[in-house]
């Protein structure tokens, strides 16, 4: 065989066709040479700079997710709740531009090109979500819907050149604000949260009113409590109504107000850019960063200036938050607050999950979390907290990176961290998306967030 071979090579010689080259088999390798311009190319779809996306996660029983199209899919247990961050299909086939979870709902700002419009979600027992009526001649409305629906603002007889520019959502009233100004309200009124005039034993679910809220001059900003409004007006004064029995609506007084008042106190001739309030406790800051409050100080959420009535209803300045610096931001929860300094530092007290480990359950004055559970460490030392967030019980922070952080109560798994154990310290949350908005229900969240390409 040897021998063989080596005369093959010597003739392959003797016709030139052998340079030194030697090859593991007697049969000659080849190369195969393609023309690149004829291969197949697969284009992958880029996102648009303003294409949205939007996740959700939590109980997905009451509809609030509106992830199913089907009765009898959502009916199944393992629809109960969603553990993991979940894209939603209905935001793909809708420009959505704002969000806001309630209790056991979701309201959604679509807009389209004629017009900006409200869709909703979830449970409908009382008007939140406007008269919803299955397709078919029967007429009765349907107190929980599985999938976001328009909701009919016709009443409300708002200019076509008006859009819907916010949404903001309570226990089971909704405030929108367009950009002229107008806020409008509707769903139940029980409190007077809606501004208008408390009816007795008014059927809110299937007799929905839309209210139209025209101040002294333009709101720039809305806020939901539990049952009770929040409007910021563009020179920084707070306009409120609802049930005040906390003095949440920082009016001076307590009880039931269906008209909305202009709250002083120690915010009368500040410039208030923000006010946040997810149960009954109300935070402010102003223009400079100070921080100031009313409401209820049960769990200390108010520090001394509630020492002797824990029950504040106008407004205070709170001053153990200079130590905080210029405050940006604020969350106020259930019995524990939040807020953001400018260096991205995130501060907590009150009573709860605070952030600081499971040995850690109250705090009278704001303690700074740890910067490196949000992500700043020696391959980011500069990152920082951008926005903050909170529920009643969860919260979330949001850096500059907009990657999500979530701590707290676990209801149904509404921290998306696929799990429904409570978490004692910010973790991040798994997003296929940078994150724009965050919105805490009681028991699910959403996310508005950009696509990363």
């Amino acid at each position: 065989m040897r021998s063989t071979l080596h005369r093959y090579r010597s003739c392959l010689s003797g016709l030139g066709l052998m340079h030194n080259r030697y090859y593991a088999s007697g049969s000659r390798r080849s190369v195969l040479r393609q023309d690149v311009s004829r291969l197949p190319v697969h284009q992958f779809p880029v996102a648009k700079a303003n294409d949205t996306r939007v996740y959700v996660w939590g109980l997905a029983a009451t509809g609030a997710l509106g992830m199913q199209t089907s009765v009898k899919k959502q009916a199944q247990v393992f629809t109960d709740f969603v553990q993991h961050p979940s894209r939603l299909s209905f935001a793909e086939g809708h420009t959505v531009s704002d969000v806001a979870s309630g209790y056991g709902f979701t309201v959604y700002v679509v807009n389209t090109k004629k017009e900006t419009q409200l869709w909703g979600t979830g449970i409908n027992t009382d008007g939140q979500l406007g008269f919803q009526k299955a397709p078919g001649p029967h007429k009765k409305p349907l107190e929980l819907l599985i999938h976001p629906a328009p909701i009919d603002l016709s009443t409300a007889k708002l200019r076509q050149d008006q859009r819907i520019v916010r949404v903001a959502a309570g226990r089971a009233h909704v405030l929108a604000l367009t950009d002229g100004g107008t806020v409008l309200a509707f769903g139940n009124n029980a409190y007077g949260q809606c501004g208008r005039t408390i009816v007795p034993n008014e059927d809110y679910f299937r007799n929905p009113v839309v209210t139209t809220l025209q101040l002294e001059e333009p709101v720039r900003a809305i806020e939901c409590g539990q049952d009770h409004s929040l409007m910021l007006t563009e020179s920084g004064r707070v306009f409120s109504c609802g049930w005040s029995d906390d003095g949440q609506a920082g009016l001076g007084r307590y009880g039931l107000i269906d008209n909305p008042g202009l709250a002083e106190g120690d915010v009368k001739g500040e410039q208030i850019v923000k006010v946040s309030s997810s149960c009954d406790t109300v935070l402010a800051i102003n223009e400079k960063g100070d921080l100031f409050g009313w409401g209820n100080s049960e769990y200390g959420q108010l520090g001394n200036v509630a020492q002797d009535n824990p029950q504040i209803n106008t407004p205070r300045q709170l001053s153990f938050s200079r130590e905080c610096g210029k405050i940006v931001d604020i969350a106020a929860g259930g019995s524990y607050c939040l807020v953001l300094n400018e260096h991205g530092d995130v501060f907590s007290w009150g009573y709860g999950i605070l952030g600081f480990g499971p040995e850690v359950q109250h705090r009278p004055t704001p303690t700074r979390i740890p910067p490196a559970l949000f992500g700043r460490n020696e391959f980011s030392p500069n990152a920082k907290v951008v926005s903050i967030a909170s529920g009643i019980t969860h919260c979330a922070a949001v850096n500059d990176q907009h990657d999500l952080y979530m701590w707290g109560h676990n209801r149904y798994a509404c921290l998306g961290l696929g799990h429904k154990n409570d978490q004692f310290f910010p973790l991040k949350v798994a997003l296929n998306a940078r994150v724009q908005k965050v919105t805490c229900g009681v028991d699910h969240t959403v996310t508005l967030c950009k696509a990363f390409v």
